[in-house]
């Protein structure tokens, strides 16, 4: 039965989802599906860590970030400007799009601002695969 619950909310997240793109084509079908996905990992890593209700906005860029990283490697900045993210900003304005379709509380909406100064992408996404010395070496 869960299983079956489970096909029906992933299909009308994504009838959705095909919804907001079709009204505003700024970011791909697939940064919503990540967006949604990351930080259903990062509120579930809260729960398990015992403090669900302090996840701020910090937590869930850092969420957004780590799962960037981990889905992508090297490759993440490069996939998350397909989908039309650029900036910590985005990943704000895609949850507020899903708020605004009643998939996320839309008390959130008042924070807006909180995601403009996250991380820099090029240092989130870059420097972890840059050799550790900072430079490469040429023979």
């Amino acid at each position: 039965m869960k299983e079956g619950l489970r096909d029906l909310e992933q299909e009308t997240f994504e009838e959705t989802v095909e919804q907001i793109v079709a009204k505003n084509e700024r970011y791909h079908r697939e940064a919503y599906l990540f967006v949604r996905d990351s930080l259903a990992l990062t509120i579930e890593a809260a729960i398990k860590g015992g403090h669900p209700s302090e996840v701020d906005a910090t937590d869930v860029l850092n969420g957004f970030r780590d799962s960037a990283v981990k889905q992508f490697g090297p490759m993440a900045k490069f996939v998350l400007e397909e989908w039309g993210i650029y900036t910590c900003h985005d990943f704000g304005e895609i949850l507020f799009n899903m708020a605004d379709v009643g998939f996320l509380a839309n008390s959130a909406k008042g924070c807006q601002t909180a995601f403009d100064d996250g991380f820099d992408f090029d240092e989130a996404f870059r420097r972890p695969f840059l050799p550790r010395s900072g430079s490469p070496s040429i023979p």
